[in-house]
């Protein structure tokens, strides 16, 4: 017992005060790299003309196209965090594009989004059964959902879609819609049958900069939007709540950190991973519903599009954190919006990049102070010359650009990423750890 209450005494006055130093530190410096961000998008919109870089329709188009990602990204969080890696997300994923139809078909919008989350909890059930209760390797269980999702959902397709306005890859158009708001005194919503101020819409017409910027990102989460993306967006700090600030994330935690120690503790070690791999099924069958629901209105075969692995990446990219998460699935959103909005603003966007790295370059060289450490510096001068001599980019360069921050931040950043410690090793009651 004695070599168990060290572990059990809770932090004392200090230790808490640091950590909530540290936290503070952390958000600090995160909100000061978002500001810097949208400074220099508002400079170089300003510099090139490119209003669309900046506009409330492109970060309005981010939001819808980064919310499934999003969700999907905080469901690997849930897994990944309780030790169990889930390559499997596009598979439940894909389970909640078709389930969310079928309910949306047979009783509503609202019970499609229902249903789809309850498919891709069953993949994820069927994922905590084969690695958990089996010992099947996490890969191995991961692909194979996958590939059996695939298969379901045209079997299924093939069952109740075709002749009923679909077919054996397609449904027919989901009937009704997710309600729509505006809200008021912020983008300019009614209130008691009367128009309220729009704070965002000023602010974006105000031309000055950053703050115009400011006010079409507000735009984007509070002008007509979904509920259903406001949902999915209040998913976010709903899970930082739920992993850091209850007994019930502790537990989830520690059972991804050091299973056995948690397991001398009380905690039931086999509930917790089932919880946490079920929840993650729960929440990318959520990202596929909204797939259905928002962006396409009728279930396609494929439409995940690899979303799934995409999310993956985003948890990646995001330290295994709700907010990196957040980040990295908005990445990905506003470089798929750029290209489908503007290739003029692409192509500005190169400027953008050469100022970024260029100034991550010269932060290097005055921490390391070594000239080698400059490399970025050079790099920046190749991706401006890049903008100088040509007019347009690729589309698919632009597609594949979040895929290489990814690589970056994995290549160049991996001493700071933090995943959890036991990470994709099996686990059985009563082992030595």
């Amino acid at each position: 017992m004695s070599m168990i209450e060290p572990i059990s005494t809770p932090p004392g006055r200090a230790e808490r005060a640091a950590g909530a130093e540290d936290r503070r530190a952390r958000l600090l410096r995160v909100m000061l790299f978002a500001a810097l961000g949208v400074l220099l998008l508002s400079l170089v919109t300003r510099a090139t003309g490119s209003t669309e870089l900046t506009s409330a329709g492109t970060f309005g188009a981010s939001v819808r196209l980064a919310v499934p990602i999003l969700v999907a990204g905080l469901g690997g969080l849930f897994c990944e965090r309780v030790g169990v890696i889930n390559i499997g997300l596009e598979g439940m994923m894909i389970l909640g594009t078709w389930f969310g139809a079928w309910g949306a078909l047979t009783y509503g919008p609202w019970w499609g989004v229902l249903i789809g989350v309850l498919g891709g909890a069953i993949g994820g059930l069927l994922h905590a059964l084969a690695t958990v209760t089996f010992g099947i390797d996490q890969i191995v269980s991961g692909v194979a959902i996958n590939i059996l999702a695939a298969g379901i959902a045209r079997f299924l397709s093939v069952i109740f879609f075709a002749g009923q306005g679909g077919g054996a890859t397609q449904s027919a158009r989901v009937p009704g819609q997710i309600a729509r708001t505006t809200v008021p005194f912020l983008a300019g919503g009614e209130l008691a049958g009367f128009d309220t101020p729009n704070l965002f819409g000023a602010l974006n017409l105000s031309g000055i900069p950053v703050v115009a910027e400011l006010g079409a990102i507000g735009l984007a989460v509070t002008a007509n939007v979904s509920l259903l993306v406001l949902l999915c967006l209040a998913l976010v700090p709903v899970t930082f709540l739920i992993l850091w600030k209850t007994p019930l994330g502790l537990r989830l935690r520690s059972v991804g950190e050091h299973p056995v120690g948690a397991e001398s503790l009380g905690v039931n070690v086999y509930l917790m991973k089932y919880l946490g791999v079920t929840v993650s099924g729960a929440l990318a069958g959520l990202g596929g519903a909204v797939l259905v629901l928002e962006a396409a209105g009728v279930y396609r075969e494929g439409q995940t599009g690899g979303r799934g692995f995409i999310a993956l990446a985003a948890l990646i990219f995001g330290n295994w954190r709700p907010g990196g998460v957040l980040i990295g699935a908005g990445l990905f959103g506003y470089a798929t919006a750029l290209d489908l909005r503007s290739g003029e603003a692409v192509h500005s966007l190169l400027l953008f990049v050469a100022i970024v790295l260029v100034i991550y370059g010269l932060v290097r060289v005055f921490r390391e102070r070594t000239l080698l450490d400059g490399w970025p510096i050079i790099a920046g001068l190749v991706v401006w010359w890049a903008y100088l001599v040509t007019d347009s980019v690729p589309s698919q360069l632009v597609f594949t650009t979040p895929y290489v921050t990814t690589l970056v931040v994995l290549a160049f950043f991996s001493q700071r990423l933090r995943p959890p410690a036991a990470i994709g090793r099996p686990y059985r009651r009563g082992e030595l750890g």
